[in-house]
This record gives C-alpha cells, sequence and structure tokens, in this order.
C-alpha cells in the first residue's frame, strides 16, 4: 500500500499525522511511505528523521501520486481534497457533524473518507481512540492555559513574609480531558473540585484527590449511554445544577469546561452571571468553544476579560504540545492501517469490520454512514 502524509493546512494546526516510529513500522509492513517536505517542521519532526526511518519526502503533488490512502489530522480544505487521485481514501479527524456539506463533496470526488472521530468505543480499538489521545493532552493543556492567565501561585506557599493560598481549580465534565485537567491541576498543588452528570464519574473524581459536586438524584443516577458519554439531562436538573455549580464557582479561582455531546451544540455550563460572581483575576478556560462554548462568553482563542475575569476557549489545545499529540495520533493511526489491509499489504479495507464500517463516511461515490445520511 502506498502512504501519502501531508502538511497540514488548516490554520493553527502544527500536528501531522506519522513521526519517524511509526514510519518505520509500516515500512517494515511493506508499505511505502511519501511525506510531503516540510509536514513535521512544527511538530519538531525534520524532514531527514523521515528519510531516515524509510520514508520518500518530496512536494505535495510528488508525495500524493499513486496514493492508495492519505493520513491527515485534521480535514482536507476544498483545494486539498481536489488535487487528490480520484478513489483515494483518506483518515483524519473530518469533524463530521459539523461538516456534513463537506462530506456530500468527498464522496461526489469520489474519495472514501474515514472519520477517527466515529472509531466506536469498544475493548479492541482503544488504541486507535485519537478522540480520548488528543483529549488526554487538550486536558493537560487546559491547566497549563489556565495557570498562566490567573497569574498568582498555584500551590499553598509558606514564607517568613507570609503564606500563599493554593489555587482553586473546579473542572466541569470529568470525561478523558476533565480527569486529566484534575490529575494536572492537582500535580501542581491546587485544591481541586469537579462536576459531571455521569455517576461512574465520581468514583473516578475522588480516585484523583478531588471533591465531587453534584445534584445526585434519580436523574443523575440514570443519566450515562452505553457507549460512556453524558445523557442530555432535563431542564429541572439543569436548574438545580446551576444553583449549586453558581454557589460553587464564586469561590473559585481557575474554572475550567469541557463537556461535549457528540453532534450537539455544547451545553451552557457558565453564564455571564457565574462569571462576574467570580474575583478579579480568575480565569475561565472553555474547552468547548469550538462547538459553541459552555460559556457564552467564550471567544476561540482569544481573551475575553469580563469584570476582572478573564474567559477564553481554545479551539486546537492539542496543537499548543503539537510533537506528544502527533506521536499519540501518528499511533492511532498506525493501530488502525491492519484494519485496511489486505494479506499482501495491499490496500483491501475489511469494509465488514465493526469499526470500519462505523467510521468509513463516504465509499463508491455515496455517503454512507447512517449518522450522516440525509444530512
Amino acid at each position: 500500500m502506498r502512504i501519502a502524509v501531508l502538511r497540514e493546512r488548516r490554520a493553527g494546526d502544527r500536528r501531522v499525522a506519522a513521526t519517524p516510529d511509526t514510519v518505520k513500522k509500516l515500512v517494515a509492513l511493506r508499505h511505502a511511505v511519501s511525506i510531503e517536505t516540510g509536514a513535521g517542521v512544527e511538530a519538531g519532526v525534520r524532514d531527514e528523521d523521515y528519510a531516515a526511518a524509510g520514508a520518500t519526502v518530496g512536494p505535495a503533488d510528488k508525495t500524493l501520486q499513486g496514493a492508495d490512502i492519505v493520513l491527515k489530522v485534521r480535514a482536507p480544505d476544498e483545494a486539498e481534497a481536489k488535487s487528490y487521485p480520484k478513489g483515494v481514501a483518506f483518515v483524519g479527524l473530518l469533524d463530521p457533524y459539523n461538516s456534513k456539506a463537506d462530506v456530500a463533496q468527498w464522496a461526489g470526488m469520489g474519495l472514501t473518507a474515514i472519520a477517527m472521530e466515529f472509531v466506536p468505543r469498544i475493548t479492541r480499538a482503544q488504541v486507535m481512540d485519537a478522540l480520548s489521545s488528543q483529549a488526554n493532552l487538550a486536558g493537560y493543556r487546559a491547566v497549563i492555559e489556565g495557570a498562566e492567565l490567573y497569574g498568582r501561585a498555584m500551590p499553598m506557599m509558606m514564607t517568613a513574609a507570609g503564606t500563599v493560598a493554593a489555587a482553586k481549580v473546579f473542572v466541569m465534565g470529568a470525561g478523558v480531558a476533565g480527569l486529566q485537567a484534575i490529575a494536572t491541576a492537582r500535580r501542581l498543588g491546587a485544591v481541586v473540585s469537579a462536576t459531571d452528570v455521569r455517576p461512574a464519574s465520581k468514583e473516578q473524581v475522588a480516585s484523583l484527590g478531588a471533591k465531587f459536586i453534584a445534584v445526585e438524584d434519580e436523574e443523575f443516577k440514570a443519566a450515562e449511554t452505553a457507549a460512556g458519554y453524558a445523557k442530555p439531562m432535563s431542564a429541572d436538573y439543569q436548574k438545580k445544577q446551576a444553583e449549586l455549580v453558581a454557589a460553587h464557582i464564586a469561590k473559585q479561582d481557575i474554572v475550567i469546561t469541557t463537556a461535549l455531546i457528540p453532534g450537539r451544540a455544547a451545553p451552557v455550563l457558565v453564564t455571564e452571571a457565574m462569571v462576574k460572581s467570580m474575583r478579579p483575576g480568575s480565569v475561565v478556560v472553555d474547552l468547548a468553544v469550538s462547538q459553541g462554548g459552555n460559556c457564552p462568553l467564550s471567544k476561540a482563542d482569544e481573551p475575553n476579560i469580563i469584570e476582572g475575569v478573564t474567559v477564553i476557549g481554545f479551539s486546537n489545545l492539542p496543537s499548543r504540545i503539537a510533537a506528544d499529540a502527533s506521536a499519540l495520533y501518528a499511533k492511532n493511526l498506525l493501530a488502525l492501517l491492519p484494519l485496511l489491509t489486505g494479506e499482501d499489504a495491499a490496500y483491501s479495507p475489511k469494509w465488514d469490520d465493526e469499526i470500519v464500517k462505523a467510521a468509513v463516511l463516504t465509499r463508491d461515490g455515496q455517503v454512507v454512514n447512517e449518522a450522516l445520511k440525509g444530512g
């Protein structure tokens, strides 16, 4: 199989879909790998590192020539997609729910699109779970960004001149990103609390040394899907939870929001009134800004200062730690490729495999994914 890896063209994305380590393993599996010149520079990988691992390095048109599959981080824009050979497959974080027009266009171009977001959450697909690998780093980076904007110390410090109080950090949403944010804030010495509507998260939060904040009624006990995602909550529950959270947020120094529901707008968790209740110098870091935000005051990648409180939404935190994000993502892709390969190392997807079936968006000129049909 001929594999092409291009430089990412989406503004601000510094990641790359292959590393010298994964290239070496692909070559050992008898695949031919071509890398676009400069594809890994912003993730700390030189062209000569790829060449030493066995890849051919050259301009984009040469990289795509004869390719069976293109490995991507983000979806191609229209100009890039038009440069792909007809019939080629490409794999990436394609943002399917928000890109239905693009998906239809890819189908019309005869391209096979495979979305890493749609890899199912089953045991054998864990190593392919790109959402989790990237969210883990996003949760870590959210705390680092929040600590920088906060401008005060995170841990308690006792000095001859007096005591500096530990920062109070509140994490909203205890999924992969939220749990890593909790762990990171704890390592930095903060007093950490967290909330989530999924009952299973209470024990996870406590295991990391954080205090759990939630209205624990009957609806709360049934608030998780079989796939492990949070269910949308009733208006009544949201009102009770908002009252509890509002009182808690007023005492916090850093609030990190991570709540996302696939295919839906992000739920509003932090209102303008809550922000204004915080003391000047406090920070709200919104990881859901790309889906509308958990705080209506969030602006993508731009601080919004409200009565001394800084509110910021980060649209692509993994890219701010590009080397590690690329290394983990490239391993996710490497784990998926055997499902797209035959015994002779040729491009031969196992279309009936439950993982492939769930992740494929377009094939043979049609939108084939059930979640996107009719959209």
